[in-house]
């Protein structure tokens, strides 16, 4: 039978259900991150996270870019919002969307990265 590190090795045991215990306990950050997960489990969401990683953006540019109508991406970009996932800032009559900050980016690339590595290993 195979011996595992976490059976044999009382410190390794011990720092691994102490971090796992600080985890389960913050139940908020890990509410927030279910809810964070779930909003960027559309791929809609994903195409206009990924725009928006490339330029700031109007609606009228992310539905030209989605071919959608302005309210489905008017929506969209209310969810995303809402997780503080994107920003916006009043330009005149228009709206400017952008990514809330790089951690933003930072999950969208790691998820893409691994997404494409999982496609071309199959």
């Amino acid at each position: 039978m195979e011996e595992y590190l976490y059976e044999n090795n009382e410190e390794v045991r011990n720092k691994v259900q102490k971090g796992f215990q600080d985890f389960v306990n913050d139940q908020d950050s890990m509410d927030l991150l279910s809810s964070i997960f779930k909003v960027l489990g559309d791929p809609t969401r994903l195409k206009i996270i990924y725009a928006l990683s490339m330029s700031d953006l109007c609606v009228t540019d992310i539905v030209e870019l989605l071919d959608m109508s302005q309210s489905s991406i008017s929506h969209q970009l209310s969810l995303l919002k809402k997780k503080k996932l994107i920003k916006s800032v009043k330009d005149g009559r228009r709206v400017i969307y952008s990514l809330d900050d790089d951690h933003v980016l930072s999950l969208f690339n790691e998820g893409y990265d691994h997404a494409k590595h999982r496609k071309d290993s199959v």
